[in-house]
Protein backbone atom coordinates (compact mmCIF):
# COMPACT_ATOMS: atom_id res chain seq x y z
CA UNK A 1 0.00 0.00 0.00
CA UNK A 2 2.91 2.55 0.81
CA UNK A 3 3.87 2.63 -2.96
CA UNK A 4 0.48 4.49 -3.96
CA UNK A 5 1.73 7.19 -1.55
CA UNK A 6 4.69 7.89 -3.70
CA UNK A 7 5.36 9.97 -6.93
CA UNK A 8 7.25 7.99 -9.81
CA UNK A 9 10.54 8.44 -10.14
CA UNK A 10 12.11 11.12 -11.70
CA UNK A 11 8.77 13.55 -10.70
CA UNK A 12 8.13 15.63 -7.64
CA UNK A 13 5.63 17.58 -5.33
CA UNK A 14 5.26 21.08 -5.25
CA UNK A 15 4.20 21.91 -2.20
CA UNK A 16 2.00 25.32 -1.49
CA UNK A 17 4.76 27.30 -0.49
CA UNK A 18 7.09 25.99 -3.26
CA UNK A 19 4.25 26.09 -5.87
CA UNK A 20 3.54 30.07 -4.86
CA UNK A 21 7.16 30.54 -5.40
CA UNK A 22 7.68 28.88 -8.85
CA UNK A 23 4.09 30.06 -10.00
CA UNK A 24 5.41 33.73 -9.18
CA UNK A 25 9.07 33.13 -11.23
CA UNK A 26 7.25 31.60 -14.67
CA UNK A 27 4.74 35.30 -13.78
CA UNK A 28 7.67 37.37 -13.99
CA UNK A 29 9.29 35.61 -17.01
CA UNK A 30 6.27 35.34 -19.34
CA UNK A 31 6.03 39.27 -18.34
CA UNK A 32 9.86 39.90 -19.18
CA UNK A 33 9.54 37.95 -22.54
CA UNK A 34 6.40 39.89 -23.49
CA UNK A 35 8.04 43.64 -23.03
CA UNK A 36 10.71 42.16 -25.51
CA UNK A 37 7.58 41.64 -27.78
CA UNK A 38 7.46 37.29 -27.60
CA UNK A 39 4.43 35.77 -27.90
CA UNK A 40 2.92 32.85 -25.86
CA UNK A 41 2.54 29.57 -27.38
CA UNK A 42 1.08 26.23 -25.86
CA UNK A 43 1.69 23.24 -27.54
CA UNK A 44 0.57 19.68 -27.03
CA UNK A 45 2.30 17.84 -24.39
CA UNK A 46 2.89 14.42 -27.02
CA UNK A 47 4.27 15.18 -30.34
CA UNK A 48 4.59 12.45 -33.14
CA UNK A 49 7.75 10.32 -32.31
CA UNK A 50 8.74 11.38 -35.82
CA UNK A 51 7.98 14.87 -34.97
CA UNK A 52 10.47 14.85 -32.08
CA UNK A 53 13.30 13.30 -33.45
CA UNK A 54 13.72 14.80 -36.77
CA UNK A 55 16.88 16.80 -35.82
CA UNK A 56 19.24 14.51 -33.48
CA UNK A 57 17.27 11.35 -33.29
CA UNK A 58 19.81 9.40 -32.70
CA UNK A 59 20.55 11.62 -29.38
CA UNK A 60 16.88 11.72 -27.84
CA UNK A 61 14.94 8.82 -28.84
CA UNK A 62 16.31 6.92 -25.98
CA UNK A 63 15.68 9.86 -23.76
CA UNK A 64 11.78 10.11 -24.77
CA UNK A 65 8.72 8.42 -22.46
CA UNK A 66 6.68 6.92 -25.66
CA UNK A 67 3.30 5.33 -26.20
CA UNK A 68 0.91 4.62 -28.88
CA UNK A 69 -1.67 5.97 -30.20
CA UNK A 70 -5.51 4.27 -30.97
CA UNK A 71 -4.12 3.98 -34.90
CA UNK A 72 -0.61 2.16 -33.58
CA UNK A 73 1.30 5.71 -34.35
CA UNK A 74 4.07 6.19 -31.80
CA UNK A 75 3.62 9.02 -29.45
CA UNK A 76 5.81 11.05 -27.18
CA UNK A 77 6.14 12.98 -24.44
CA UNK A 78 8.05 16.39 -25.30
CA UNK A 79 11.50 16.32 -23.88
CA UNK A 80 12.12 19.86 -24.70
CA UNK A 81 10.10 23.00 -26.20
CA UNK A 82 12.43 24.10 -29.47
CA UNK A 83 10.93 21.30 -31.68
CA UNK A 84 7.42 21.36 -31.34
CA UNK A 85 8.29 25.71 -31.80
CA UNK A 86 9.70 24.69 -34.67
CA UNK A 87 7.38 22.40 -36.03
CA UNK A 88 4.51 24.88 -35.44
CA UNK A 89 6.67 27.87 -37.18
CA UNK A 90 6.44 26.28 -40.28
CA UNK A 91 2.82 24.78 -39.94
CA UNK A 92 0.25 26.72 -38.28
CA UNK A 93 2.55 30.21 -38.55
CA UNK A 94 4.21 29.76 -41.71
CA UNK A 95 2.36 32.95 -43.53
CA UNK A 96 3.23 35.42 -39.96
CA UNK A 97 5.44 37.79 -40.80
CA UNK A 98 9.77 37.13 -39.80
CA UNK A 99 10.59 37.52 -37.07
CA UNK A 100 8.54 35.33 -35.44
CA UNK A 101 9.43 35.93 -31.28
CA UNK A 102 7.34 33.16 -29.71
CA UNK A 103 7.59 32.41 -25.48
CA UNK A 104 6.56 29.49 -23.75
CA UNK A 105 6.11 27.97 -20.82
CA UNK A 106 5.83 24.29 -19.97
CA UNK A 107 6.39 21.11 -18.13
CA UNK A 108 8.95 18.65 -20.38
CA UNK A 109 9.79 15.12 -19.82
CA UNK A 110 13.22 13.52 -20.39
CA UNK A 111 14.16 10.13 -19.01
CA UNK A 112 17.23 10.38 -17.04
CA UNK A 113 19.28 8.98 -14.19
CA UNK A 114 18.89 10.27 -11.32
CA UNK A 115 21.17 12.75 -10.97
CA UNK A 116 21.34 16.83 -9.28
CA UNK A 117 19.44 19.11 -10.86
CA UNK A 118 17.92 16.43 -13.29
CA UNK A 119 14.54 15.42 -13.52
CA UNK A 120 12.51 13.01 -15.23
CA UNK A 121 9.51 15.49 -15.37
CA UNK A 122 10.68 19.70 -15.38
CA UNK A 123 9.63 23.01 -15.98
CA UNK A 124 11.27 25.45 -18.40
CA UNK A 125 10.39 28.88 -19.48
CA UNK A 126 12.18 30.35 -23.05
CA UNK A 127 11.51 31.98 -26.19
CA UNK A 128 12.22 31.05 -29.65
CA UNK A 129 13.14 34.11 -31.77
CA UNK A 130 12.95 32.99 -35.43
CA UNK A 131 13.86 34.28 -39.12
CA UNK A 132 17.13 36.44 -37.99
CA UNK A 133 20.85 35.41 -38.48
CA UNK A 134 22.69 38.27 -37.70
CA UNK A 135 24.49 38.82 -34.59
CA UNK A 136 21.99 41.28 -33.23
CA UNK A 137 19.42 38.06 -32.74
CA UNK A 138 21.93 36.04 -30.86
CA UNK A 139 22.27 39.12 -28.91
CA UNK A 140 19.54 39.58 -27.82
CA UNK A 141 18.99 36.21 -26.86
CA UNK A 142 21.92 35.85 -24.82
CA UNK A 143 20.87 39.86 -23.14
CA UNK A 144 17.62 38.17 -22.64
CA UNK A 145 18.84 35.24 -20.75
CA UNK A 146 20.74 37.59 -18.31
CA UNK A 147 17.55 39.64 -17.36
CA UNK A 148 15.54 36.53 -16.53
CA UNK A 149 17.72 35.43 -14.56
CA UNK A 150 17.79 38.67 -12.80
CA UNK A 151 14.20 39.14 -12.74
CA UNK A 152 13.99 35.12 -10.97
CA UNK A 153 16.34 37.11 -8.39
CA UNK A 154 19.56 35.81 -8.87
CA UNK A 155 22.77 38.36 -9.80
CA UNK A 156 25.73 36.37 -9.42
CA UNK A 157 25.86 34.25 -12.38
CA UNK A 158 27.65 33.71 -15.43
CA UNK A 159 26.91 33.22 -19.04
CA UNK A 160 29.52 30.82 -20.37
CA UNK A 161 29.55 31.61 -24.53
CA UNK A 162 30.87 29.10 -27.02
CA UNK A 163 30.22 28.84 -31.07
CA UNK A 164 30.34 24.98 -32.05
CA UNK A 165 31.98 25.99 -35.60
CA UNK A 166 35.05 26.88 -33.56
CA UNK A 167 35.44 23.22 -32.78
CA UNK A 168 33.97 22.01 -35.93
CA UNK A 169 35.98 24.11 -38.11
CA UNK A 170 39.50 22.65 -36.33
CA UNK A 171 38.23 18.62 -36.83
CA UNK A 172 37.58 19.67 -40.56
CA UNK A 173 41.57 22.01 -41.19
CA UNK A 174 42.28 18.24 -40.43
CA UNK A 175 40.25 16.43 -42.68
CA UNK A 176 39.45 13.97 -40.17
CA UNK A 177 36.24 11.46 -40.95
CA UNK A 178 33.29 11.86 -39.48
CA UNK A 179 33.17 8.85 -36.66
CA UNK A 180 36.58 10.56 -35.41
CA UNK A 181 35.08 14.00 -35.46
CA UNK A 182 31.64 11.96 -33.22
CA UNK A 183 34.26 11.10 -30.48
CA UNK A 184 35.96 14.42 -30.42
CA UNK A 185 32.83 15.62 -29.86
CA UNK A 186 31.28 13.61 -27.22
CA UNK A 187 34.75 13.66 -25.21
CA UNK A 188 34.87 17.64 -25.12
CA UNK A 189 30.75 17.44 -24.19
CA UNK A 190 31.68 15.50 -21.31
CA UNK A 191 34.67 17.16 -20.44
CA UNK A 192 36.60 14.29 -20.92
CA UNK A 193 39.97 16.03 -21.11
CA UNK A 194 41.84 12.39 -20.85
CA UNK A 195 39.69 10.89 -23.66
CA UNK A 196 40.34 13.78 -25.51
CA UNK A 197 43.94 13.57 -25.45
CA UNK A 198 43.77 9.94 -26.14
CA UNK A 199 42.33 10.02 -29.73
CA UNK A 200 44.41 13.26 -30.67
CA UNK A 201 47.57 11.56 -29.51
CA UNK A 202 46.44 8.40 -31.88
CA UNK A 203 45.85 10.41 -35.21
CA UNK A 204 48.36 10.92 -37.42
CA UNK A 205 48.78 14.83 -37.09
CA UNK A 206 51.27 17.68 -36.90
CA UNK A 207 51.84 18.51 -32.93
CA UNK A 208 50.25 21.46 -33.04
CA UNK A 209 46.87 20.28 -34.36
CA UNK A 210 46.85 17.65 -32.01
CA UNK A 211 47.69 20.14 -29.34
CA UNK A 212 44.90 22.84 -30.60
CA UNK A 213 42.80 19.98 -30.40
CA UNK A 214 43.62 19.15 -26.52
CA UNK A 215 43.38 23.04 -25.83
CA UNK A 216 39.48 23.36 -26.73
CA UNK A 217 37.98 22.76 -23.22
CA UNK A 218 40.46 24.58 -21.99
CA UNK A 219 40.13 27.76 -24.10
CA UNK A 220 37.96 29.80 -21.11
CA UNK A 221 38.59 33.26 -19.94
CA UNK A 222 37.69 36.70 -21.05
CA UNK A 223 38.03 38.59 -24.42
CA UNK A 224 41.47 37.96 -25.25
CA UNK A 225 40.60 33.83 -25.12
CA UNK A 226 39.57 34.64 -28.41
CA UNK A 227 43.17 36.14 -29.75
CA UNK A 228 44.87 32.70 -28.09
CA UNK A 229 41.74 30.39 -30.16
CA UNK A 230 42.73 32.45 -32.94
CA UNK A 231 46.37 31.37 -33.03
CA UNK A 232 44.89 27.57 -33.84
CA UNK A 233 42.19 28.36 -36.52
CA UNK A 234 43.80 28.10 -39.96
CA UNK A 235 40.61 27.23 -41.35
CA UNK A 236 37.59 29.74 -42.40
CA UNK A 237 35.23 28.36 -40.28
CA UNK A 238 36.56 28.68 -36.82
CA UNK A 239 38.12 32.00 -37.97
CA UNK A 240 34.43 32.95 -38.75
CA UNK A 241 32.89 32.09 -35.45
CA UNK A 242 35.72 33.91 -33.47
CA UNK A 243 34.63 37.06 -35.34
CA UNK A 244 31.39 36.13 -34.89
CA UNK A 245 31.64 35.88 -30.79
CA UNK A 246 33.25 40.13 -31.51
CA UNK A 247 30.27 40.96 -32.86
CA UNK A 248 27.92 39.70 -30.62
CA UNK A 249 30.44 40.87 -27.55
CA UNK A 250 30.22 44.13 -28.94
CA UNK A 251 26.65 44.18 -28.77
CA UNK A 252 26.38 42.42 -25.23
CA UNK A 253 28.22 45.91 -23.82
CA UNK A 254 25.78 48.30 -24.93
CA UNK A 255 23.28 45.92 -23.18
CA UNK A 256 24.84 46.29 -20.58
CA UNK A 257 25.72 42.50 -19.66
CA UNK A 258 29.18 41.78 -21.08
CA UNK A 259 30.47 41.57 -17.43
CA UNK A 260 28.14 38.37 -17.02
CA UNK A 261 29.59 36.78 -19.77
CA UNK A 262 32.51 33.95 -20.28
CA UNK A 263 33.78 32.77 -23.45
CA UNK A 264 34.13 28.89 -23.57
CA UNK A 265 34.73 27.17 -26.81
CA UNK A 266 34.58 23.96 -25.01
CA UNK A 267 30.75 24.38 -24.84
CA UNK A 268 28.68 21.70 -26.66
CA UNK A 269 25.30 21.47 -26.22
CA UNK A 270 24.10 18.07 -25.73
CA UNK A 271 21.55 18.26 -29.02
CA UNK A 272 22.53 17.79 -32.30
CA UNK A 273 20.61 20.67 -33.89
CA UNK A 274 23.02 23.71 -32.45
CA UNK A 275 24.79 25.16 -35.53
CA UNK A 276 27.06 28.32 -33.88
CA UNK A 277 26.46 30.50 -30.94
CA UNK A 278 25.75 28.33 -27.78
CA UNK A 279 25.89 29.29 -23.77
CA UNK A 280 24.78 28.39 -20.36
CA UNK A 281 24.48 30.01 -17.52
CA UNK A 282 25.70 29.28 -13.86
CA UNK A 283 25.46 30.46 -10.73
CA UNK A 284 28.26 29.78 -7.70
CA UNK A 285 27.73 26.78 -5.63
CA UNK A 286 25.08 25.11 -8.12
CA UNK A 287 26.74 22.46 -9.80
CA UNK A 288 24.60 22.41 -12.91
CA UNK A 289 23.43 25.04 -15.56
CA UNK A 290 20.45 27.02 -14.85
CA UNK A 291 19.59 28.27 -18.47
CA UNK A 292 21.00 26.87 -22.12
CA UNK A 293 20.57 27.75 -25.79
CA UNK A 294 21.57 29.35 -28.98
CA UNK A 295 21.94 29.20 -32.93
CA UNK A 296 19.72 26.08 -34.69
CA UNK A 297 19.54 27.06 -38.08
CA UNK A 298 19.23 23.79 -39.85
CA UNK A 299 16.23 22.55 -37.73
CA UNK A 300 13.50 24.16 -39.37
CA UNK A 301 14.72 22.70 -42.80
CA UNK A 302 14.47 19.54 -41.82
CA UNK A 303 10.81 20.47 -41.12
CA UNK A 304 10.93 21.57 -44.65
CA UNK A 305 11.63 25.49 -44.30
CA UNK A 306 15.12 26.70 -44.65
CA UNK A 307 14.95 29.86 -41.57
CA UNK A 308 17.49 30.61 -39.08
CA UNK A 309 16.83 30.61 -35.67
CA UNK A 310 17.85 31.17 -32.05
CA UNK A 311 16.52 30.59 -28.27
CA UNK A 312 17.32 29.97 -24.75
CA UNK A 313 15.55 27.99 -21.80
CA UNK A 314 15.52 28.35 -17.99
CA UNK A 315 14.94 25.39 -16.20
CA UNK A 316 12.40 26.68 -13.41
CA UNK A 317 13.69 24.08 -10.40
CA UNK A 318 17.43 25.03 -11.70
CA UNK A 319 16.34 28.78 -10.92
CA UNK A 320 14.30 27.54 -7.33
CA UNK A 321 17.37 25.89 -6.23
CA UNK A 322 19.58 28.79 -6.95
CA UNK A 323 17.59 30.82 -4.90
CA UNK A 324 17.40 28.62 -2.23
CA UNK A 325 21.34 28.35 -2.09
CA UNK A 326 21.93 32.06 -2.58
CA UNK A 327 19.77 32.78 0.30
CA UNK A 328 17.31 34.47 -1.23
CA UNK A 329 13.60 33.84 0.86
CA UNK A 330 10.31 35.49 -0.59
CA UNK A 331 7.07 34.79 0.98
CA UNK A 332 4.61 34.59 -2.22
CA UNK A 333 1.95 32.89 -0.30
CA UNK A 334 -0.79 36.11 0.44
CA UNK A 335 -2.61 35.20 3.21
CA UNK A 336 -4.12 38.48 4.16
CA UNK A 337 -7.64 37.41 6.39
CA UNK A 338 -9.14 34.57 8.20
CA UNK A 339 -12.77 35.54 8.30
CA UNK A 340 -15.11 34.06 10.98
CA UNK A 341 -18.37 34.05 12.20
CA UNK A 342 -20.71 33.20 15.36
CA UNK A 343 -23.68 31.02 14.77
CA UNK A 344 -26.00 33.50 13.75
CA UNK A 345 -23.89 35.57 11.43
CA UNK A 346 -23.24 33.00 8.17
CA UNK A 347 -25.19 35.34 5.65
CA UNK A 348 -23.45 38.64 6.86
CA UNK A 349 -19.81 36.34 6.87
CA UNK A 350 -20.68 35.60 3.37
CA UNK A 351 -21.33 38.97 1.89
CA UNK A 352 -18.51 40.46 3.80
CA UNK A 353 -16.27 37.97 2.08
CA UNK A 354 -17.31 38.85 -1.00
CA UNK A 355 -17.36 42.46 -0.21
CA UNK A 356 -13.51 42.26 0.98
CA UNK A 357 -12.66 39.71 -2.30
CA UNK A 358 -14.18 42.77 -4.75
CA UNK A 359 -11.66 45.10 -3.32
CA UNK A 360 -8.72 42.27 -3.61
CA UNK A 361 -8.51 41.11 -0.45
CA UNK A 362 -7.19 37.05 -0.12
CA UNK A 363 -9.76 35.57 2.47
CA UNK A 364 -10.75 32.77 3.79
CA UNK A 365 -13.94 32.00 5.03
CA UNK A 366 -14.42 29.66 7.83
CA UNK A 367 -16.66 26.78 6.75
CA UNK A 368 -18.19 26.32 10.35
CA UNK A 369 -19.43 28.80 13.03
CA UNK A 370 -16.70 29.35 15.48
CA UNK A 371 -15.86 31.02 18.81
CA UNK A 372 -13.36 33.88 18.77
CA UNK A 373 -10.91 32.07 20.37
CA UNK A 374 -11.33 29.17 17.97
CA UNK A 375 -11.11 31.64 14.66
CA UNK A 376 -7.83 33.24 16.47
CA UNK A 377 -6.64 29.54 16.93
CA UNK A 378 -7.10 29.07 13.14
CA UNK A 379 -5.87 32.43 12.03
CA UNK A 380 -2.70 31.44 13.79
CA UNK A 381 -2.32 27.81 12.38
CA UNK A 382 -3.20 28.77 8.88
CA UNK A 383 -1.13 31.52 9.13
CA UNK A 384 -3.12 34.49 8.33
CA UNK A 385 -2.57 38.01 8.86
CA UNK A 386 -5.67 39.38 10.16
CA UNK A 387 -8.88 37.67 11.59
CA UNK A 388 -12.26 39.23 10.98
CA UNK A 389 -15.05 37.93 13.43
CA UNK A 390 -18.60 38.72 13.22
CA UNK A 391 -20.30 38.41 16.36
Amino acid sequence: MSGILETPYGTRDFLPKEAAEKREIENRLAKLFSSYGYEEIVTPTMEYLETLTTSGAGTVEQDLFKMFDLSNRTLALHHEMTTPAARLAVSRLKDSPLPLKLSYNAGVFRFRRNQPGRQCEFYQSGVELIGVSNAFADAEIIALTAKSLQVAGLEDFKICLGQVEYATGLSEQNNLPPEIRAKIKSAIERHDTVELEKIADGLNLEKSDADALKKIPALQGGEEILEVAGNYAKNEKSVHALDNLREIYKLLKIYGVAEKIVFDLGIVRDFEYYTGTVFEAYAPGVGYSLAGGGRYDKMLKDFGTDCPATGFALGIERILSAREHCGISENFLSKEIYLSYAENKIEDAIKKAADLRADGKIVELALTPQTKIDAENSRTQKGYAELIYLE
